[in-house]
């Protein structure tokens, strides 16, 4: 079993988003939607787990967390 920093995604209302990715990254997507599945039993598109990896990236950037307080 992997253990993931991303844990089970929470019930969510989408908001549609169109961006584009190198060949690369997008695999490297795929592979982690797989393993996900894999590791909760759940089976989610690149697109759903897009915005929570961004969202566990942004939280666990302490350069930027430090820089971004009272900046709302």
């Amino acid at each position: 079993m992997h253990k993931l920093k991303l844990g089970p995604l929470p019930n969510r209302t989408p908001v549609k988003l169109t961006v584009s990715l190198p060949a690369e990254i997008f695999e490297l997507l795929t592979d982690y939607a797989r393993v996900f599945e894999q590791t909760y039993g759940a089976k989610e598109s690149c697109e759903n787990l897009i915005p929570y990896i961004v969202e566990a990236y942004i939280k666990g950037d302490s350069s930027f967390n430090k820089g971004a307080a009272g900046t709302s």
